[in-house]
């Protein structure tokens, strides 16, 4: 059975009786500006409800935080709540989610993070962990394609109509996109789905979903094209992105510098058409929604050839 070589390491914060937010655990060992970064996101010290599973890329590096509310807990009796953090290497949310499950309810269980790391290496080095209350993870059960096919493209054309081609476009031309929503979630559901327009490339590597306007965070930017931000002051930072777009506001702003570059021709209007068309007939019909998102990547993989990209 494979291992799990993906996984880079993991880390324990917890919000003591006293309000305290400490790290408290972690293996193999965690840098102290990774560690600054992971206690800032993590909703111990946000504004994010505790049940909120957060992920995204620091520095070539995917995060993924999953938090549990355990007040009055008998084993666990100095702490109100912790935040189970696993660094890795890929981009997998529902495999790390499933993984944090597992080691999050063992650590609850024993009030140990020593027995973590027990099911931790048993991951790592046979791509399996046994759990008494959540079955059995396989590494095998998560393959990539599923996390890259949980993009949900029709939503994306269904709120900004036309105007998704200059997404689109951004994506195809390898331009730099900022997404805001002041809600966590939302904007992790709808950046996530981004990198499937350019289906061909297969790359979610591009992607840092989850970014904060802190220099150690905006310093590490420079591969990305794709960005999330909760905080609305970042369409004040032009120099991040050439397309900027609001989702509470369901709005698409060029860059001044890259007005150029989305200059609309004939082909643009043609695909934008036709995007919009097969979200409007996955509506009519429910069970068509696989195939509306695979006529839309179809159309992707076409227009490869016109970009030569």
């Amino acid at each position: 059975m494979a291992a799990l070589g993906e996984l880079q390491g993991a880390g324990l914060i917890e919000k003591d009786t006293n309000d305290d937010v400490l790290w408290t655990w972690s293996y193999p060992v965690v840098t102290a500006d990774f560690r600054d970064v992971l206690l800032y996101k993590c909703p111990l010290t946000s504004d994010c409800p505790y049940t909120q599973f957060i992920f995204g890329q620091h520095k070539h590096k995917w995060f993924y935080i999953a938090t549990q509310d355990v007040a009055n807990h008998p084993t666990l009796t100095k702490v109100k709540a912790f935040s189970l953090v696993l660094l890795c290497k890929d981009f997998n949310p529902e495999k790390y989610k499933a993984l944090s499950l597992i080691l999050y309810s063992t650590f609850m269980r024993t009030g140990s993070p020593s027995s973590m790391l027990e099911s931790y290496l048993s991951v790592l080095t046979k791509g399996s962990c046994p759990s008494e209350n959540n079955g059995t993870f396989l590494v095998q059960d998560f393959d990539v394609r599923k996390a890259y096919a949980e993009s949900n493209l029709s939503e994306l054309i269904e709120m900004f109509g036309m105007e998704a081609i200059l997404i689109y476009t951004a994506m195809l031309l390898k331009r730099r996109i900022v997404v805001y929503h002041s809600n966590v979630q939302e904007l992790l559901a709808f950046t996530r789905s981004l990198p499937a327009l350019v289906w061909h490339r297969q790359n979610w590597s591009i992607m840092s979903p989850y970014v904060h306007l802190k220099t150690q965070e905006l310093e590490s930017l420079n591969s990305i094209l794709l960005m999330g931000f909760t905080d609305a002051a970042v369409e004040n930072h032009t120099e991040l992105y050439d397309l900027y777009v609001n989702l509470p506001a369901n709005e698409i702003m060029i860059a001044t510098h890259a007005k150029s570059i989305f200059g609309m021709g004939k082909l643009h209007k043609d695909i934008a058409q036709t995007m919009v068309k097969c979200m409007e007939e996955g509506i009519v019909c429910e069970n068509k929604r696989i195939n509306k998102q695979s006529e839309i990547i179809r159309r992707n993989i076409r227009t490869k050839s016109v970009y030569n990209i």
